[in-house]
């Protein structure tokens, strides 16, 4: 037993230090978004970002094979071990409530587009960005009809997920993000259907109030991706047991 857990914990370590590694990259990449750069650390910023892109990639993709291994030793110790497989099998469900992990099922796309400029003289401003408290609404009524994953433009959305508005961009998970919005929901396709296009409800307002383009689409079989930040608590704290 004292064998199979250190083997877990060194898994396990190894996969946290490559998921921090990965955010950190990220983070460094999108540190940089505003002012007036000179021109002179022009060349010298696209290196450092090409150089980190890289860096990154090699991350995300050492960290996919960590994952594959300790998965592999998983499936071996849950094959000679109940109680370990019973211990696993609670584990996979916390990693799905937590969006840690890449998951698929059946569910609904939608998409939402700014309305088309007609007028050359109207503002190039868009519509669903300024009024980004509809995603939140949009995400809410999701939550509401029973989804069990969603994504927008593949940041997936979790407990700790931030949708706000940044200058031009909104944020989500700290990212900058641009329309088209791309939002996938894992659930019920039916059930989520009939919460969204109810009359009067989110659909109906996002077309007929802010005059932006809606599609929306069941389909089968949506992959959504992970979390791919860190969850840190900082004040919450478990209750020990007496």
């Amino acid at each position: 037993m004292k064998k199979y857990v250190g083997i877990i914990g060194s898994g396990l370590l190894a996969v946290i230090v490559g998921v921090v590694l990965a955010v950190q990259i990220s983070s460094t990449a999108g540190s940089d978004q505003g002012g007036l750069v000179p021109y002179s650390k022009l060349k010298d910023y696209e290196v450092a970002l090409s150089e980190t892109r890289e860096e990154k990639e090699d991350a995300l993709e050492e960290l996919t094979i960590l994952q594959e291994r300790l998965a592999a030793i998983e499936r071996e110790m849950a094959a000679e071990d109940a109680v370990i497989e019973g211990l696993l099998s609670d584990t996979e469900k916390y990693r799905l409530l937590t969006g840690a992990v890449d998951v698929r099922g059946p569910g609904i796309t939608i998409t939402i587009k700014d309305p088309v400029i007609t007028d050359e003289y109207q503002d190039d401003i868009s519509v669903i960005t300024y009024h980004y408290e509809e995603l939140l609404s949009l995400v809410n009524k999701l939550k509401e009809a029973g989804a069990e994953a969603i994504s927008i433009n593949d940041h997936r959305i979790v407990q700790t997920t931030e949708i706000s508005l940044a200058g031009q961009n909104i944020n989500i998970n700290g990212s900058a993000t641009a329309p088209p919005y791309h939002i996938k929901a894992i659930g019920n396709p039916t059930t989520m259907e009939n919460a969204l296009t109810i009359r009067g409800g989110i659909i109906e307002t996002l077309k007929k109030t802010y005059n932006l383009t809606v599609e929306l689409q069941s389909e089968e079989n949506i992959v959504i991706p992970r979390y791919s930040g860190v969850i840190n608590f900082r004040y919450a704290k478990p209750i020990e047991e007496e």
